[in-house]
């Protein structure tokens, strides 16, 4: 199961009782506020029990689509922004092969779209599809968010174009609200199989629900070992759990320990690559959920040691306002040892034996006790591998904190309230029926400016 600790090292770990539980009372009093529903947003907190909820049948269900659109398909585009992405892809990055194209692995190509307006993106989307059989999956809960209305609006043009209308039913599967909302509707009119978003559950908590389960099952993921990953780690953070066993609610108080102290930055830090994307999905998930009434730590994230040799510099020596969270994997699941050479010409032989996971190791605690040193409080989070239980544990771990985290900053961590500003200016902009005032406002701001 994962663990969290306090820094890299056991001089650090040992400190972090006396540094950080002063703020124990307040993540224990959070974290039963997610299990009662006292709090702020208590209409969506589906996502603390949904592990658990998950019922064999709904699962044999999204298998089943699963399957279905593994044979019928070469691709299947995933349509869909924010959470309705950003988990998926997590995952997929995570277990996949970065270099599986190369080998031509089984089932079908599972790609995006709807995730950006780029043009170019989807040009180039639709020239790579060309000669290859094609599905989708469409995630939205309304089905009109800008993105991926436009994106499902072309993409099921194609599919209607090559197989018509019949034949699109079978290819296009909603993953939508259960009863309203224009993608309801159009599903409901073309016979699209569906999935549900609950209604209690915000898109950046999704992925534990069709939303990133059904994208998952299409790539060949095992969405059980990911669910009972998830339920696991639901127990060891659950409100029964005391403090000091408690790894969410050390690390929210940790972080928030931190912000009073004038760290306004954390970076997610991970020396695998695999795990790059999913400091997107980390990004999303806390940066929505706590960047309000002008409070909130920053969000980023880097990936060692690939990252020491653009933002090292920075980290070590730049504005003392971040600190670090590293997720660091036990167990690689392959094993490349360096040989030795009778020349040594690039005076490497003092790694000859040591296998890429350990030489790895080193530099991450050298980095972490440099960091340190420099005035960058790190803690650490211990994944024993990266495969589907594990992955499953971590999501949980980091919506548990999340949760946790909002509600110590005394902010509602499931609303999005500021999202809505862009959207406005942008539907003014394009002349969208309704937004004929705004329109003309923005133009003579513009005029003036």
């Amino acid at each position: 199961m994962i663990k969290f600790e306090y820094g890299g090292t056991a001089g650090q770990g040992r400190r972090f009782e006396r540094e950080f539980a002063p703020d124990a009372l307040a993540a224990e009093k959070a974290n039963r506020m997610l299990e009662d529903g006292t709090g702020e947003g208590a209409g969506f907190l589906g996502w603390v029990s949904l592990p658990t909820a998950l019922t064999d049948e709904v699962l044999d269900g999204i298998e089943a689509a699963g399957s279905r659109l593994r044979v019928l398909a070469d691709v299947v585009v995933v349509i869909g922004i924010g959470g309705s992405y950003l988990g998926a892809k997590a995952v997929m990055e995570a277990l996949g092969d970065p270099f599986g194209y190369m080998k031509g692995a089984a089932g079908p190509e599972v790609i995006f779209a709807g995730q950006n307006i780029s043009e170019d993106y989807m040009w180039s989307l639709l020239e790579a599809v060309r000669g290859r059989s094609l599905a989708a999956i469409v995630i939205s809960k309304s089905g009109t968010t800008t993105e991926p209305a436009i994106a499902f609006r072309i993409v099921r043009g194609e599919i209607e174009r090559r197989y018509g209308r019949e034949g699109a039913r079978e290819r296009i599967v909603a993953v939508t609200d259960a009863s309203k909302g224009a993608l309801r509707g159009e599903a409901d009119r073309e016979g699209y199989e569906t999935f549900v978003i609950p209604d209690d559950v915000g898109g950046r908590y999704s992925v534990l629900t069709p939303v990133g389960l059904l994208p998952l099952a299409v790539a060949g993921a095992d969405i059980r070992a990911l669910v009972r990953g998830a339920q696991d780690m639901r127990t060891a953070c659950g409100a029964d759990v005391g403090f000091a066993y408690n790894p969410a609610a050390r690390y929210a108080a940790a972080r928030n320990t931190l912000y009073a102290r004038g760290y306004k930055i954390e970076i997610l830090a991970s020396y695998e690559p695999a795990l790059g994307y999913f400091g997107e999905w980390w990004k999303q998930l806390f940066g929505e959920s706590e960047g309000k009434r002008s409070r909130g730590i920053f969000p980023a994230s880097v990936t060692y040691t690939t990252d020491l040799h653009s933002m090292g510099q920075y980290i070590q020596e730049g504005e003392r306002i971040m600190f670090e969270t590293v997720v660091s994997v036990e167990h690689p699941r392959h094993e490349i040892v360096v040989a030795r050479e009778e020349t040594d010409s690039d005076g490497l032989n003092f790694v000859a034996g040591k296998r890429l996971h350990e030489i790895n190791r080193m530099a991450e605690m050298g980095v972490s006790l440099a960091h340190a040193d420099g005035g960058v409080p790190n803690m650490r989070i211990v994944l024993p591998c990266v495969d589907e239980y594990n992955i499953g544990a971590l999501l949980y771990f980091f919506e548990r904190a999340c949760g946790i985290s909002g509600y110590m900053l005394g902010i509602n961590p499931f609303d999005q309230p500021g999202v809505e500003a862009y959207k406005k200016n942008m539907f003014a902009l394009l002349g969208k029926p309704g937004y004929e005032k705004e329109g003309r406002a923005i133009a003579e701001r513009l005029e003036r400016e």
